[in-house]
């Protein structure tokens, strides 16, 4: 097994940066709701605006990230995050506050879009990934802590955000100006896996969906159908956070060992009682015990999803594609729920949203069990050999990056044809026919 390659850190500080909107949902749409001249529903809006945006420039930027340079871009979506969110949170005038919304989701979807074009051309993308929802889950937990002593508004948990993206700005000077070589390729490039990548896509679009529908009304479950105070809601997010910390390192240090689909398979369907529960809760312990095991388990199968879309395509596409429509199912979220629960009730709502989750269940657990290979030809000049050879590399699915292991060296001197078909006038080359599982055979 190759050595543990060193940690790509301004890679997990976006990643923490891009994702932080999205983790302190429920207390951005709660104070919204209470600090500002909108309904319930209203404020779920709001924040299905600023995530849709988000997932807009997931999708927008999704193959263009090699075009404009990981460095240039990651610091723009930086800047926008931190002016959007910075501006909201300072303005108590409603079009400022959705205007900047909208501008800071831009910046959180353009930083999540570098971090996972970035980590999917690691040779360890699920060990970052792991990282970076460790960082945005303990931060997330310790802001939910500390937002409620801070006094009303909502300026606090987007004034939050904003500090946020100006830190990990500090770091985006090591990111590369240009993309890797790796990654030096056609933009025009078909997709590997279209079909696998199309049903995950869908798939984790109505995951996220379900998933953020409770997440985006959890805080007003807590407050209203549990009775409890806004500092005992925070408690309970900061614990259940914590226990996604867990959660995440478990599912670092088990690594391949299950394979994907059980994990994925076996974790959504569990995901789905939790949130069940959550959703009938009337007391303390019955919503802390629903929040807590559903935020263990949520970061747990998200990694190995994320993993799974990397393992597609070392560009990165994949990965930026499912996550933008991961986005587009958490930006529905909370109008979501907030309309379930309108017209239904939490209860049903809860229900509701557990029978969707164990369907998209199946078609995630389907593509994590299909065995995949890509396939990779590379043309190395080699001016010394007299004649052109054919090196076949094969690496095995194990827990190993994709590299070039020679197996065999078939010279062709003395087959005029074969020297004809290969085009021995000029420069010779090597073809290196790799067949690897992908970039993400951690």
């Amino acid at each position: 097994m190759s050595a543990r390659t060193p940690t790509p850190w301004p890679l997990v500080a976006l990643f923490t940066a891009g994702y932080l909107a999205a983790y302190l949902l429920p207390t951005t749409v709660g104070r919204l709701d209470a600090g500002l001249p909108l309904s319930a529903t209203q404020a779920g809006a709001v924040g299905s605006v600023l995530l849709l945006s988000s997932a807009s420039a997931g999708f927008l930027l999704a193959s263009r990230v090699d075009r404009f340079g990981p460095r240039a871009l990651a610091r723009a979506g930086l800047l926008l995050a931190a002016a959007g969110y910075g501006t909201a949170s300072l303005s108590s005038a409603l079009p400022l506050v959705v205007g900047g919304a909208i501008v800071g989701g831009l910046g959180s979807g353009t930083a999540t879009t570098v971090a996972a074009t970035g980590i999917a051309g690691r040779p360890d993308p699920h060990r970052i990934t792991a990282l970076g929802l460790f960082g945005v889950s303990g931060l997330a937990g310790a802001l939910y802590l500390t937002i409620p002593h801070l006094g009303p508004g909502h300026g606090y948990p987007l004034a939050a955000i904003a500090c946020t993206a100006l830190l990990a700005l500090a770091l985006t000077g090591r990111l590369p100006a240009r993309a890797p070589a790796a990654h030096a390729r056609p933009a025009t490039a078909p997709l590997p896996h279209r079909r696998s990548g199309l049903v995950l896509a869908g798939a984790m679009l109505f995951w996220s969906l379900a998933q953020n529908s409770l997440w985006g009304v959890s805080g007003r479950i807590g407050l209203t159908q549990a009775g409890l105070s806004e500092v005992e809601v925070g408690a309970v997010f900061a614990v259940a956070l914590g226990a996604g910390l867990l959660g995440t390192v478990g599912a670092g240090a088990l690594g391949a060992r299950l394979g994907r689909a059980l994990p994925i398979g076996l974790g959504t369907a569990l995901i789905a009682g939790c949130i069940a529960l959550s959703a009938r809760a009337t007391d303390l312990t019955s919503f802390a015990s629903g929040e807590i095991a559903w935020n263990s388990l949520y970061p747990v199968v998200l990694s190995y999803v994320i993993g799974l879309a990397a393992s597609m395509d070392p560009r990165g596409r994949w990965a930026v594609l499912v996550g933008s429509a991961s986005s587009l199912g958490t930006a529905c979220g909370p109008l979501t729920g907030s309309l379930l629960s309108a017209r239904e009730g939490y209860p049903v709502m809860g229900t509701v949203l557990a029978a969707g989750l164990l369907l998209v269940g199946v078609p995630m657990t389907f593509v994590a069990l299909r065995p995949r290979r890509t396939i990779r030809i590379v043309g190395i000049p080699v001016p010394e050999l007299p004649v052109t050879e054919i090196r076949v590399t094969e690496v095995p699915a194990m827990d190993i990056p994709a590299m070039d292991i020679p197996v065999v060296g078939i010279p062709l001197e003395g087959v005029p044809a074969q020297r004809e078909a290969f085009g021995t006038a000029g420069p010779r080359h090597t073809a290196a026919v790799a067949a690897a599982p992908g970039p993400a055979s951690f």
